[in-house]
């Protein structure tokens, strides 16, 4: 390939990454979950009463296991979980509109994969 080749393929590259770039355009769709903390770390530990199975109970404290920090740790992922489910039931639809565009069109660069 002679120099003037390559810099026309170039070009022509930079031009279909420009293009795709303007249609890929990344957009924060969580914005209702901002990239923070999951919940104030420093919020005050409120007493609480539960019902718990005696017997599971019972064993629990045989092996030291400090509930309070059990059940925070089982609640932040619950949140997370049904956070990831909210985001991507309120996300559906674009899902399957960019699936369906890369199904149409594909996506940058799968003409260069070797693969």
């Amino acid at each position: 390939m002679d120099e003037l080749s390559i810099r026309y393929r170039l070009l022509f590259l930079f031009v279909k990454f420009l293009k795709c770039a303007q249609n890929m355009r990344i957009i924060n769709v969580r914005e209702d979950y901002p990239m923070q903390q999951l919940y104030d770390l420093s919020a005050a530990k409120k007493p609480t009463n539960l019902s718990i199975n005696s017997d599971l109970l019972k064993k629990a404290k045989e092996l030291d296991i400090n509930l309070s920090a059990a059940l925070e740790q089982k609640l932040i992922d619950m949140v997370k979980q049904q956070q990831s489910r909210a985001w991507l039931s309120s996300n559906q639809n674009s899902i399957a509109n960019y699936n369906e565009h890369v199904e149409n069109h594909g996506v940058f660069g799968d003409d260069l994969r070797s693969f």
